[in-house]
């Protein structure tokens, strides 16, 4: 299991330097990281989960795109990782950052709406004294 670890890391980061300075497709936004690479035990398939800074339409055409180049980016791949065989590779987008965007903004909301309320309720002590 630490094996499979070690290499999910090393294939994330190659990954994410692939897609960043070797992609030359436009369809692919400059914001874009490989956040983290799921591999099978025998190693023979990887979900690489893509963090994309976009629309949704946007998310799904980078996708779309990634996998529709998987096999260049599985030759870049070997050339930077020295591993007996290859895994093929699915992307597939990584909504965690939104996620963990709209919990802080939720957050933010109900710290807010607790400051009105004691704010309010202050106010009414003090008109009652």
């Amino acid at each position: 299991m630490d094996r499979i670890l070690r290499i999910s890391g090393e294939m994330q980061r190659a990954l994410t330097e692939i897609i960043n300075r070797d992609m030359k497709d436009p369809r692919i936004p400059p914001i874009t990281s490989v956040t983290r690479v799921k591999l099978t035990k025998d190693l023979q398939f990887a979900k690489a989960y893509v963090s994309i800074f976009g629309s949704p339409e946007e998310k799904k055409q980078t996708v779309d795109c990634l996998n529709s180049s998987s096999g260049f980016i599985r030759s870049m791949l070997g050339k930077r990782m020295i591993i007996r065989q290859l895994p093929k590779i699915l992307f597939k987008v990584d909504d965690s950052v939104d996620v963990g965007t709209a919990m802080d903004m939720r957050i933010d909301e109900i710290i807010a709406g607790d400051r009105k309320k004691a704010e309010e309720s202050a106010e009414n002590r003090e008109e009652t004294d």
